[in-house]
């Protein structure tokens, strides 16, 4: 029962808001702790355990960490490092253990020492690495003073099981979300239209441009080794967007429901095709996750001893622009390397942090010498594309081979030939679906340019008179309902990022 499902847009959400709205505001948070365990059973079961389990654990944890309090620093560090490595340990065991044990065998299999680990059959229950990273964040937070600890397990459990983040995020800090979604307010009118219209909005992106992206994708990157050129190019830049179409789409549904409980749930993107650098790219890409590393990577290492040894180090013996590029690399490779991990069990994830870890690297090496040369926007732009295109391509792949050999064949007898000789039409999109495509992406394209230009179109329809009003809203659920990839012909294409 995805959320791009009719069952959940047409059966389950409608019922959840109706019983919500008829039920009174002190029991309001019953209601959504109660959608958030059925939606989740309903993909994993009795897995819905785990999520119980781990909300448990962690208020434990975060007890133990009131109760230690500031007089006794050293018990609650070493309380809430348990409580992390508890949390990471169940994640990195159902959703890495096979990984490692199979590259082991590998390895132990060169030193002639046999297989030593046995391949197991493990279940991930859905959007354990999001109420995960909640969890952490949750239990650093009380650590570090930021929040109060709940003192309420119910309060804690709506917070990791709101039932719209459960499958993509976003990721949410306890402080942005958990007090909105206890306090149980009733619905008006006014979120249920702009709920509604952000949901469309996500079902436009999903449905019409990245359900028919995904054909094309799933045959150039299945048979890369039939094609070259601007074929395989063509096969990066289509996964790009759709990947970009169908997560951003997602979370403008999820964010819609949110809206249509009165909660407003953080942003994920902010038109990241716009950035002039990989760095913009990131604080603008899947942004929660973003913050996560940032907020609980990325400061801790550094002020940790270690950067703080390297610094003084550095200074005296360095200079200041060696010893900034080595706070930068102790600071960002964690940061990177846990990125990468976090999309999932396979090498080409791990590549793909590494491959933006030695980007940010070089950005930072070359800071002194970009200050000194004239910025030319469109310039910057391109080159930022160019980065993402290519680090996509990677995250995509078969594996970190099939990566590489789809990027050098990009070279090879490169040609704009199958542009105009029918080959695109043979991946099962005709003409119709390609022209499609690119208008759906030129309007998403124009609307984005318009929010960086501070212009909020939803507010501008918004405030037109009703008839005017209405007629857009009807258009957008029109142009779902007419030119949606569905039916005969197309597939169901399942969420990429619940997959992570």
């Amino acid at each position: 029962m995805a959320y791009t499902s009719a069952e959940f847009l047409f059966i389950f959400l409608p019922v959840v808001l109706l019983v919500y709205q008829l039920t009174s505001q002190k029991w309001r948070w019953v209601v959504l702790l109660l959608a958030g365990y059925v939606y989740f059973f309903s993909f994993s079961g009795l897995l819905v355990l785990v999520l119980i389990g781990t909300t448990l654990f962690t208020y434990g944890i975060s007890v133990g960490l009131q109760h230690f309090g500031k007089e006794h620093k050293k018990q609650a560090k070493r309380l809430l490092t348990f409580g992390i490595l508890v949390l990471l340990g169940i994640l990195a065991y159902l959703k890495y253990y096979n990984f490692f044990a199979q590259n082991a065998n590998v390895v132990m299999g060169h030193l002639g020492l046999g297989e030593a680990f046995t391949l197991r059959k493990l279940i991930l229950p859905i959007g354990i690495s999001y109420y995960t990273l909640q969890a952490i964040g949750y239990l650093a937070d009380v650590y570090w003073g930021k929040i109060v600890v709940e003192k309420s397990p119910w309060k804690l459990a709506l917070f990791l099981a709101f039932f719209p983040q459960i499958m993509e995020g976003p990721i949410s800090m306890y402080s942005q979300t958990a007090d909105a979604l206890w306090e149980g307010k009733p619905i008006t009118q006014k979120q249920l239209t702009d709920g509604g219209v952000r949901i469309l909005w996500g079902l436009f992106k999903k449905m019409v441009i990245a359900d028919r992206l995904s054909i094309p994708v799933q045959i150039i990157f299945n048979n890369y080794r039939q094609y070259s050129g601007v074929v395989i190019l063509a096969g990066a830049v289509c996964y790009t967007v759709q990947l970009y179409m169908e997560f951003s789409g997602g979370m403008d549904i999820v964010l819609g429901v949110g809206r249509m409980f009165g909660i407003t749930l953080p942003e994920n993107f902010r038109q990241p095709f716009a950035s002039r650098s990989a760095s913009e790219f990131w604080r603008r890409w899947h942004i929660t996750l973003g913050a996560w590393f940032k907020t609980y990577v990325f400061y801790p290492v550094s002020v940790s001893g270690l950067v703080k040894k390297w610094s003084r180090f550095g200074k005296k013996h360095c200079g200041k622009y060696i010893t900034k590029l080595g706070v930068s690399a102790l600071a960002l490779f964690p940061v990177w390397l846990g990125n990468g991990w976090w999309h999932g069990a396979q090498w080409n994830y791990i590549f793909y942090g590494m491959y933006y870890f030695v980007i940010l690297m070089l950005e930072v090496a070359l800071e002194p010498v970009k200050k000194k040369l004239p910025q030319i926007p469109f310039l910057s732009v391109a080159k930022t594309w160019i980065i993402i295109f290519t680090g996509e391509m990677f995250f995509r792949a078969k594996d970190v081979a099939a990566g590489f050999q789809m990027f050098g064949s990009i070279f090879h007898r490169f040609s704009l030939t199958p542009l105009f000789d029918g080959t695109f039409a043979r991946f099962r999109l005709d003409y119709c679906d390609w022209i499609i495509v690119l208008a759906g992406v030129f309007l998403v394209a124009v609307i984005g340019r318009m929010k960086e230009h501070k212009i909020c179109v939803h507010e501008t329809i918004a405030g037109l008179k009703t008839p005017l009003r209405w007629c857009c809203y009807y258009g957008l659920f029109f142009l779902v309902i007419i030119f949606g990839a569905y039916g005969v012909g197309y597939q169901k294409v399942d969420l990429i990022y619940a997959g992570f």
